[in-house]
């Protein structure tokens, strides 16, 4: 691989330069020396839209992964001012979609009072109704609901983990707890 051009010698490079470079033999490592700039930039203006550390940190890899496409697609003439733009717009995007979810704990969703009484016997065999239901739901359901609510992963987080698009977490997450809740109220009846 003639083309190679090891990172160490790319930092003396030109923003230009490291682009053109990219351009020519798709080197993510060329790419993410360049991004590697100006990531304290792309920090702070997602911190300033997304007002979130995490989110912000997100974003910031978000950015990463569209700019290995973008770049190739546009004629830029200077990109820390591109960048600069392209971050604002991803971080408004992330905002118009709702991107920034919130975390609902189980027990503040479900209507379940067994499990609000202070009693062990009650507690425990609500418990153990609600791992039954949990059987019952779908495997999608099931799995969506797990990461969802007792590993307190985020929608994306559960996307990302299952391979669901956003929008199947969301009415995974939505049907089971719905199951789940007509389920549960079947059990307490019995």
């Amino acid at each position: 691989m003639t083309n190679f051009i090891k990172p160490n010698k790319l930092s003396s490079s030109t923003d230009a330069e490291l682009l053109a470079i990219y351009r020519d033999n798709g080197d993510i490592a060329v790419l993410g020396q360049l991004y590697e700039r100006y990531m304290p930039l792309v920090y702070g203006v997602c911190l300033k839209y997304l007002k979130d550390e995490d989110l912000a940190k997100d974003a910031v890899m978000g950015i990463f992964e569209e700019l290995v496409i973008k770049v190739k697609q546009h004629d830029i003439a200077i990109f820390r001012s591109w960048l600069y733009v392209l971050g604002r717009n991803y971080c408004l995007m992330q905002l118009r979609a709702g991107k920034k979810l919130e975390v609902v704990a189980l027990d503040e969703v479900m209507e379940f009072t067994p499990l609000l009484h202070p009693d062990d016997n009650n507690r425990e065999e609500a418990y153990k109704a609600l791992e039954r239901c949990i059987d019952k739901l779908t495997g999608a359901q099931q799995q969506s609901i797990d990461l969802f609510y007792l590993k307190e992963k985020c929608y994306k987080e559960v996307a990302d983990i299952t391979g669901f698009s956003l929008n199947e977490v969301k009415s995974y997450i939505q049907n089971g707890k719905r199951n789940l809740k007509i389920c549960l109220e079947k059990s307490s009846e019995q």
